[in-house]
């Protein structure tokens, strides 16, 4: 992206907190960036934890995708409800609308995983204008204008589980948004991969829960390594994700500040990577030169 570049953002999920929101816009806007919003984007709906009726989101989701003005699709906030859209997205416009960027976590990792199965597409596991922390945390910020602006940097680690380097595509998300996709058309499979998962408010057994579903699956068969981010309000998942993933005899790296905590760096999932345990680091490229996710 360069600045100038028009940014869309759009709700497929929960309904944004206004004031936040505008804030959001604003330092997006202070980037150079251009910003429209979903026509549905503060939509409200009987089922309150909807922006608006499933129809709406994903006409504004791929309305935004297919305009030939907009470089990027932020997710205005996750919360619950991108999965219902997968059925209603025509994604043979979608793919011939071209190249562009979508940007978003928690929820939004149901179109992560779509996005790279039905499009081809890297996509940016990060911040959304909604949620704090978006530009109030330094690093969080940093983290995201050098993604946007095609110069990634590192993602550190702080514990490894299981030693060793990897490389593949990576891949995944929020924990229970892929486990929710098993048994669906959309079941993932990361075979090859290098599989990235994160969780918010999920006591271990819960985790082990998903984990176990995602496992029996064989979801996580022939997997190249994994990383690890933040597991906020999850009591203690170290010796779950020990007794449930250093098995499966690949490189682990954890304690990654992606997903739900702060900061909250921004990851590229689509694109290729390489977990080095002695760096204790993620890094790759996202197009032909090198550089670190």
């Amino acid at each position: 992206m360069r600045p100038g570049d028009t940014v869309a953002v759009v709700s497929p999920s929960g309904p944004p907190n206004a004031a936040r929101l505008r804030n959001g816009v604003r330092a997006l806007e202070a980037l150079g960036l251009k910003v429209v919003l979903g026509e549905n984007v503060m939509a409200r709906q009987t089922l309150d934890y909807l922006a608006g009726s499933d129809a709406a989101r994903a006409a504004d989701l791929q309305s935004a995708w297919c305009d030939p003005a907009v470089s990027a699709v932020f997710c205005s906030r996750g919360g619950y409800g991108s999965a219902r859209l997968l059925d209603l997205l025509d994604f043979d416009a979608m793919r011939a609308a071209g190249p562009k960027t979508l940007i978003g976590y928690s929820d939004v990792t149901a179109l992560h995983h779509v996005w790279g199965t039905e499009l081809g597409l890297p996509t940016l596991h990060g911040p959304m204008p909604a949620y704090e922390p978006f530009c109030d945390e330094p690093r969080t910020w940093e983290h995201l204008r050098a993604a946007l602006f095609d110069d990634p940097l590192p993602v550190p680690g702080s514990l490894v589980l299981s030693p060793g380097r990897a490389e593949g595509v990576v891949a995944g998300g929020n924990l229970s948004l892929l486990a929710s996709l098993c048994g669906t058309r959309y079941q993932p499979s990361f075979a090859g991969k290098i599989v990235f998962l994160e969780e918010i408010g999920e006591e271990p057994y819960r985790v082990d829960r998903m984990l176990t579903q995602l496992l029996q699956t064989g979801a996580l068969d022939d997997v190249a390594g994994i990383a690890l981010g933040s597991w906020e309000e999850c009591g203690d998942p170290l010796p779950v994700l020990r007794d449930r993933l250093v098995p499966l005899g690949v490189p682990i790296l954890a304690g990654l500040p992606v997903g739900h905590g702060t900061p909250h760096l921004s990851v590229w999932l689509g694109a290729l990577g390489v977990i080095d345990t002695e760096s204790c680091s993620l890094s790759g490229r996202l197009r032909d030169g090198e550089g670190a996710l």
